[in-house]
């Protein structure tokens, strides 16, 4: 038996292939919706792939599932409770799928959604009775567990599936053996959790002595516990989750759509007529010069996440990038199930170098920079687009927070009539930031290079940075 880990690490999400060498045959469970990877490694060894599991209904990406079952004929299996529009087949608790030299048997574990199953695995060489290792998909972290306030699930409350959780952890996988591996379908950055760990394999003994949520308590102050201090739901969850029931178009389909030359003209018309500007590269490039109202995040960061968060998934988009970036623009887009690419500007930046009336230019400034400006008689406002908790943990004196996904909608906090410097944490979330506030017709913002980090690197601990900086003037 062969059990292998694929981990995406823009989308701290991890995905499996169970194999056995004497039939030949491979299992899938959780694919991203890019599937080449389970292909080539099914090709280098000869297995066929008769059959993917989904854990449950994922609000974070696109699942490959239609992906490999037009690719290989795979069966799409799920848990019973879960509602698809296209064929699947229904495992209920216990259920049991046996290749050659390992079995795969179905817990149904609800809680992080009502259709959670898990995947206890066994290596039929060794034991038919000791499990190797579980799939949890979303039910069990390594550090943490599910949460059961995604809303992913309509109709089910947070309580109820913290109940569920509660249920499901005691009374299903902590039954298993202490040794046993645990493999989950996230790691460290995901949304799906907020204590997840960095580590990607546990044992079910180490999580029950470390992981917070398994420790002795009753159900309520368990509920009250996963339910606490959760991280803000990105935008998009809702909108995957949908997109995970039902039947639509193969990544494939939707690159070959997609990977179109637009020319200029044809790219300012789409722009008038609602079409979003996606300009994707690197936040130095776009304050160098970028195209009027378009919004800037950049491929080198977490792109999907971000996009999913600050675009809307029913309008067209357009891309600006580095001319050979596009194709790869479109499928991590698509991994978030964002089809609705219609081209890119052919020739990408420049395109518009002759035209001066389309371009924007970007201001920057140092950490430096910023602390003279803000001992002068009309220092600038500091917008902090980070998350709340990163602003609670540390923050230039009198800023003010406004987190990214909300920076659009809540514009008007920030004073009219003085110079306004963005930051989050690096210089990433605060280039997509300068687009936003662009847009919303505050001309000329400001950037801080390197963002919060940069200004703790020049002026130290945050108490020392009000005495040298001054930074008690800010308005």
């Amino acid at each position: 038996m062969v059990v292998k880990q694929f981990y995406l690490q823009c989308l701290a999400h991890a995905s499996y292939m169970i194999a056995d060498e004497e039939t030949k045959t491979a299992v899938v469970v959780d694919p991203q919706r890019d599937i080449d990877q389970y292909l080539q490694e099914a090709q280098t060894h000869g297995w066929h792939i008769p059959f993917v599991f989904l854990t449950h209904f994922h609000a974070d990406f696109l699942a490959g599932h239609l992906e490999l079952q037009k690719q290989t004929g795979a069966d799409i299996g799920m848990g019973s409770k879960a509602k698809t529009d296209f064929p699947i087949t229904s495992y209920k608790d216990g259920d049991v799928l046996e290749f050659g030299k390992f079995r795969i048997q179905v817990l149904e574990t609800p809680g992080h959604t009502p259709e959670s199953i898990s995947l206890v695995v066994y290596d039929l060489a060794t034991s038919s009775e000791h499990p190797h290792c579980v799939l949890t998909g979303d039910t069990l972290f390594i550090g943490d567990v599910g949460r059961p306030d995604l809303m992913a699930s309509v109709g089910t409350t947070a309580e109820e599936l913290g109940s569920q959780l509660f249920d499901s952890l005691r009374n299903k996988l902590m039954t298993l053996p202490d040794d046993t591996l645990v493999y989950p379908a996230h790691g460290a950055g995901s949304m799906c959790g907020k204590n997840l760990s960095s580590e990607t394999v546990s044992t079910l003994g180490k999580q029950r002595w470390e992981n917070y949520a398994l420790q002795p308590m009753t159900k309520q102050e368990f509920i009250g516990l996963v339910t606490a201090d959760q991280p803000e739901t990105p935008a998009y969850f809702g909108y995957d989750a949908q997109m995970n029931r039902e039947a639509h178009q193969t990544l494939e389909e939707v690159v070959k759509n997609s990977l179109t030359p637009l020319p200029l003209e044809e790219t300012l018309e789409l722009q008038q007529n609602g079409a979003q500007i996606l300009d994707v590269r690197k936040a130095v490039d776009y304050a160098g010069g970028h195209l009027k109202d378009s919004l800037n995040i950049g491929l080198s960061g977490k792109f999907a996440t971000w996009a999913g968060t600050l675009l809307n998934p029913k309008r067209p988009v357009v891309l600006i990038s580095e001319p050979g970036t596009e194709k790869e623009a479109i499928e991590r887009l698509g991994r978030i199930g964002f089809d609705q690419v219609v081209g890119y500007l052919d020739g990408g930046m420049q395109a518009i170098q002759n035209r001066p009336d389309l371009l924007q230019k970007g201001q920057r400034i140092s950490a430096q920079g910023l602390a003279e400006l803000l001992t002068t008689t009309n220092p600038p406002t500091v917008v902090d687009v980070r998350g709340i908790k990163e602003w609670e943990a540390g923050h230039i004196d009198q800023s003010l927070n406004i987190p990214l996904p909300h920076l659009a909608e809540q514009v008007q906090r920030i004073p009219a009539g003085t110079p306004v410097v963005v930051h989050c944490a690096s210089g990433y979330r605060s280039s997509a930031a300068l687009g936003v506030l662009e847009k919303a017709g505050r001309m000329q913002p400001m950037d801080l290079i390197g963002g919060y980090d940069a200004w703790l690197t020049t002026w130290g601990h945050p108490k020392h940075q009000v005495q040298t900086a001054c930074v008690t003037s800010c308005a």
